[in-house]
């Protein structure tokens, strides 16, 4: 009776990620190809199984760090059992489920480490503050850094001294040599590592002293592809401005859809860590391959309604706006990656078409606008850490464990 209750726990645990990771999906996963969509780059269905396909792709190579962070790096001295995980996930669902249907602004990030600290908390875990300060001053750092960023980006492209043929093809060359120094799990990596870039890979080919720390070989590739990406966009604007732009508009959700996924699977599967990781004793890849395919499913099934709305957004917003949101996206999004930091990409989206309107003179979001989104975003934090704790005694009351 007590294996059948375990594996009962299990199923519901692993349901309950796999729904949460199908919201994720459907939803968070699909501003990145919306203003391609908008300026008719590309249809919605294609941009919808493109989401899914490079969002799987992006949680399977690179959504371990966060994956970690949510599942052990919250909570000290206590795992997080199947059930305090479905929990967890309960509470965070229902968080975005409220947000899909009521309108409001509900970060996936917030409520999930929130949920996560609250089950971790009723099972009599210790606080993990260090690591909180570390989230906390990140997420107080995005918008202004993601502001920031879209601002200078928009007024870039503003300029009527330098033209797209240039403007477009330089944004293009940063997002190539930022490309090259992803950190993935399928590219061969140093013994003792686990992921590498492509910078690294190449790089080991290309005899180089360091100088300074500086790996000059790394250096050299990052340059290649950044020239590359500029030689290639360049080349497209100058055949036709609209067409190159809507090549940089596609390839540029190409990317952010990848580091959408991998930055936002690990909010279905962390909390399913421990119970995978440690008592069913499987590999890290088993768990990102169900995230991956919860976030496959709902790209697909949920993602082409959000993306049609969404793409209107966009094209009510201008191209240069709508780059000027993404370029950011993308920045942040792999520096979360890399530091194991949950994000809410509603959190960078936002700031930056805040950003971006602030180029063009106004922000065209009313301060009241933005006071209820970050009162929501902070609602969201702290009321999820109470629900989070307050379910999981229920729950574990219900059922005999407490």
């Amino acid at each position: 009776m007590a294996a059948a209750g375990f594996w009962a726990l299990v199923g519901l645990a692993t349901v309950t990620g796999l729904g949460t990771a199908w919201a994720l999906g459907a939803n968070s996963n699909s501003p990145p190809f919306a203003p391609a969509i908008g300026a008719n780059a590309i249809s919605t269905m294609r941009a919808a199984f493109l989401i899914g396909i490079l969002a799987a792709l992006g949680a399977l190579t690179q959504g371990g760090s966060i994956s970690e962070t949510v599942g052990s790096g919250l909570i000290e001295g206590e795992p997080i059992t199947s059930l305090a995980a479905t929990a967890g996930l309960l509470t965070a669902t229902a968080f975005m489920a409220f947000g899909v249907y009521s309108g409001y602004p509900v970060p996936a990030a917030f409520a999930t480490t929130g949920a996560m600290v609250g089950v971790g908390l009723s099972l009599g875990g210790t606080p993990v503050y260090d690591t909180y300060r570390e989230i906390l001053l990140f997420w107080v750092l995005v918008p202004p850094v993601s502001g920031g960023l879209a601002y200078l980006t928009a007024t870039l492209l503003r300029r009527d001294d330098i033209p797209e043929t240039v403007s477009v093809p330089v944004l293009a060359a940063v997002v190539g040599g930022i490309v090259a120094n992803v950190q993935l799990s399928i590219i061969p990596s140093p013994p003792g590592e686990t992921q590498a870039s492509l910078a690294s890979f190449f790089g080991q080919f290309v005899t180089t002293p360091a100088i300074g720390g500086l790996e000059l070989d790394v250096l050299a590739v990052t340059v290649v592809a950044a020239v590359g990406g500029f030689v290639f966009i360049r080349r497209r604007t100058q055949e036709s401005v609209d067409r190159g732009v809507k090549t940089f508009l596609v390839a540029l959700g190409s990317v952010v859809a990848f580091s959408s996924g991998g930055s936002q699977v690990g909010l279905a599967t962390g909390p399913l860590e421990n119970l995978y990781r440690v008592e069913l004793g499987l590999p890290g890849i088993v768990l990102l391959a169900i995230g991956a395919s919860g976030i496959l499913a709902g790209a697909w099934m949920g993602a082409p309604r959000l993306l049609q709305a969404t793409s209107r957004e966009y094209a009510q917003l201008g191209i240069r706006r709508s780059i000027a949101a993404l370029v950011p996206g993308f920045i942040i999004a792999q520096v979360a990656i890399a530091l194991g930091i949950p994000i809410s990409f509603n959190n960078i989206i936002i700031s930056g078409v805040i950003g971006g309107g602030l180029a063009g003179g106004s922000a065209g979001v009313s301060r009241r606008k933005i006071g209820v989104t970050l009162t929501f975003w902070v609602l969201t934090l702290v009321a999820s850490i109470g629900i989070g704790f307050g379910l999981y005694r229920v729950l574990g009351t219900a059922l005999g464990v407490i």
